[in-house]
């Protein structure tokens, strides 16, 4: 049974990004706050000297042990799905800080056609527009309504950037000025300019200099050692939530962190939630922590899972396209892409940060014509200089033999001569791509795992082709000598490493028939439950989320303290 422990105003299910916010702010408020972490504790000693590559970025040190809990996966319902058993297109993170530890540090913030995408699409275009199956919908918050909380979150991680020209408006300047230059973005800058586009400055999170944020947070500028992504940072210089916002909300004395924490179920009744139930996963022990307010700031799945495994709220059902549990999944569309290789061109690539390069928004949500196209929405095409380590960075031409002395000749030559120009696409929701529970594996619990039914459709497909094109452009403006273009985009697996921008499964907007929670992230039918995270996007854009989830996390935060004064339906 159960220990049933003393009540406390909030608890928070998840301390990453979106918990660490919450936390910080309700806190600053006044409210006592427990934090339920199932990962360890971090810290930035934890990275002093550890660029190491096959630890960390191949061995995944900081990631969900998937033979504890993972995923299940089918391309359709026809198909019985099966569990991820080793990283793949996805990588999901854990431990103190969340995926926020070992991001890139791109932040993006979504575009105004984003929020009203159903609308302005229609307005545009005609209803015709819009194919059969594809659900999309507008947020029930516009652009300009979540503008001051974008800028709230750009103050907190002191992000370096420069005015997107093709952007929404903007309240104020980024709070520090954009990263270097590097030869290789100077080339991408002139090209785009070359062909009347608009590239800016990538937004980052790795700062360009020394900052001190609105809370007294004081941060060392980026070295542009080249180990962001999968890696903690030992400077502090990449934002995440050990080094901002946690500390905020420690130094109210109102906060309680538990690490090794897992949550099983939402506890409820009478149409509130009363606690969470979770277990010390290091002795095993069952806890019940009562609370005033519940708040899921976990990852999308997990976030996902837990309402349905807590039977909170109407579960989806794609046979009928009613219920808003495990609805509106999307993922990332990201093969449309060049790269260019030069002959008496070197870029020293393996020099670089998370969020260092150039990009333009000219192909990117509704800033192009789509009358005579056959997709809705776009991509940010861009050159980042990331670093490129040793292991995972081996770029030959095609042709290029695969062992023996040609090929190691072939490695040495380019490892410094190519230059890769991305296409990261949006990805529309679909009435057959969902989440819901596996029936039958299960975690190391007996709790059923979550399941994804996801393919790829023709408009991914479209956007591919068109997305690839425009990238062998702009490697050709540059001068490479050889360009080779990805135009085609082959079925969805989930071995090869894509991206970890899932989103969806407990959507925003403005009717409980086809979101669950409101324009707060506040649940329709669950009052004093509050669900963070990119599980709110009712698709995704042609962006990092993170900005997005940040802005939507700030908004939620200040929801929850009127709730807290004023209990509610706050919409």
């Amino acid at each position: 049974m159960a220990t049933k422990l003393p009540k406390t105003d909030v608890v928070i299910v998840g301390v990453g990004w979106g918990g660490g916010i919450i936390a910080s702010e309700l806190t600053k408020g006044g409210l006592s706050v427990v934090g339920l972490e199932r990962g360890k504790e971090r810290k930035t000693e934890d990275y002093y000297m550890v660029h190491d590559e096959l630890r960390y970025a191949l061995r995944y040190e900081m990631f969900q042990d998937l033979s504890r809990e993972t995923i299940t996966f089918r391309g359709n319902e026809k198909i019985k799905a099966l569990p991820m058993r080793s990283y793949g297109s996805f990588l999901l993170g854990d431990g103190l800080g969340g995926s926020g530890v070992h991001w890139n540090g791109q932040t993006f913030r979504f575009l105004p056609y984003d929020f009203e995408i159903k609308s302005k699409t229609i307005e545009r275009y005609g209803k015709s527009k819009i194919p059969d199956g594809m659900t999309i919908q507008d947020w029930g918050i516009t652009y300009d309504k979540l503008e001051p909380y974008f800028n709230k979150f750009e103050k907190m991680t002191g992000i370096s950037g420069d005015e997107n020209p093709l952007g929404g408006k903007r309240s104020e300047k980024y709070p520090t000025p954009p990263m270097k230059t590097t030869p290789g973005m100077k080339m991408f800058s002139d090209s785009c300019k070359g062909l009347n586009y608009h590239p800016y400055h990538m937004p980052s999170a790795n700062l360009s200099e020394q900052y001190t944020n609105p809370d007294g947070i004081a941060r060392a500028a980026c070295q542009y050692c080249g180990y962001c992504e999968r890696f903690g940072c030992e400077y502090g210089a990449k934002a995440d939530p050990v080094v901002t916002v946690i500390p905020v909300a420690k130094n109210t004395g109102k906060f309680e962190l538990r690490t090794h924490s897992n949550v099983r179920r939402i506890l409820h009744k009478g149409g509130k939630a009363t606690g969470v139930l979770y277990i010390d996963t290091t002795t095993g022990e069952e806890y019940e922590q009562p609370a005033d307010i519940v708040v899921m700031t976990s990852y999308v799945f997990n976030n996902t899972r837990l309402l349905l495994m807590s039977n909170i709220g109407k579960p989806y059902d794609p046979k009928t396209g009613t219920g808003v549990i495990g609805r509106n999944y999307a993922y990332q569309v990201l093969k449309g892409a060049g790269v260019g290789f030069f002959e008496d061109k070197e870029f020293n690539i393996f020099a670089g940060a998370g969020s260092l390069g150039m990009c333009i928004d000219d192909f990117n949500g509704d800033n192009f014509d789509h009358k005579d196209l056959k997709f809705i929405h776009g991509a940010n095409i861009s050159y980042s200089q990331t670093g490129a380590r040793p292991i995972q960075n081996n770029t030959v031409p095609p042709g290029t033999p695969t062992w023996g002395k040609d090929y190691k000749a072939a490695t040495v030559k380019y490892a410094n001569r190519h230059i890769n120009v991305g296409a990261q696409g949006s990805c529309m929701p679909f009435r057959h791509h969902f989440l819901d529970l596996d029936p039958t594996y299960k975690d190391e619990f007996g709790d059923p795992l979550m399941r994804i039914t996801f393919d790829f459709e023709d408009q991914d497909r479209e956007l591919v082709k068109f997305m690839g094109a425009k990238c062998g452009d702009i490697l050709k403006q540059m001068g490479a000598d050889k360009v080779v273009t990805n135009t085609e985009l082959a079925p969805y697996e989930i071995t090869t490493y894509q991206s970890t921008h899932n989103t969806g499964g407990v959507v925003m907007g403005s009717s409980p028939d086809t979101s669950a929670v409101n324009n707060y992230l506040q649940m329709w039918d669950t009052e004093n439950l509050f669900v963070i995270g990119a599980s709110a996007f009712a698709h995704n854009s042609g962006y990092n989320p993170t900005g997005t989830m940040g802005a939507l996390s700030y908004r939620a935060a200040e929801g929850i303290l009127k709730y807290h004064k004023n209990p509610g339906s706050l919409v």
